[in-house]
């Protein structure tokens, strides 16, 4: 078992701005949230191997977590000039896909087996090789979404302040260790 906490501090080391422990039984894929995929807003649809459907199917990826015992939430929160500042959020949002992928490959250095799952599709390699074959399935990251896991809520369920105030933007993500 790893030590929750000391996963915690290295998250907060590697660049999140606050990470907590995730109770995987609170981890609840629902059809309604994966079905907000189909309706391909970011474009990566049936484009991207972290992404429905080339993910899998929600059994595939229930079947897929059961086996983990012990997780984190991360997240990466920054200050917006007002609602509207787009450019302040791709800013976010890219630091936030950065940090994800260096702190999956911390993890997988010492714990057999990591899945991570982060918002929006894998940027492992930059431009996914969809529909050819994965070139790092070890260390691609999914979307929660993908997953049918309702962000939100299951910040709510692990004490994850998911609202950091007006003019922030919230970026999360977890850590499955097995």
């Amino acid at each position: 078992m790893a030590d929750l906490e000391k996963l915690i501090n290295e998250a907060k080391e590697a660049g999140f701005s606050d990470a907590v422990p995730l109770n995987i039984s609170t981890l609840e894929l629902r059809g309604d949230v994966r079905a907000s995929c189909a309706e391909n807003k970011c474009g990566q649809y049936g484009k991207n191997w972290t992404c429905p459907p080339a993910c899998g199917e929600l059994n595939e990826l229930e079947n897929r977590i059961s086996d983990y015992r012990q997780g984190i939430i991360v997240q990466t929160v920054g200050e917006l000039e007002d609602e509207f500042d787009f450019e302040t959020t791709m800013e976010i949002f890219e630091k936030h896909q950065k940090t994800m992928i260096k702190f999956a490959k911390q993890l997988s250095e010492r714990f057999e087996r990591v899945l991570a799952l982060g918002a929006g599709a894998c940027k492992v390699c930059g431009e996914c090789s969809y529909p050819e074959p994965c070139r790092n399935p070890k260390r691609r990251i999914s979307s929660m979404e993908a997953y049918g896991i309702l962000v939100s809520d299951i910040c709510k369920k692990n004490g994850a302040e998911y609202n950091h105030g007006k003019n922030t933007q919230t970026f999360v993500g977890c850590y499955l260790i097995g």
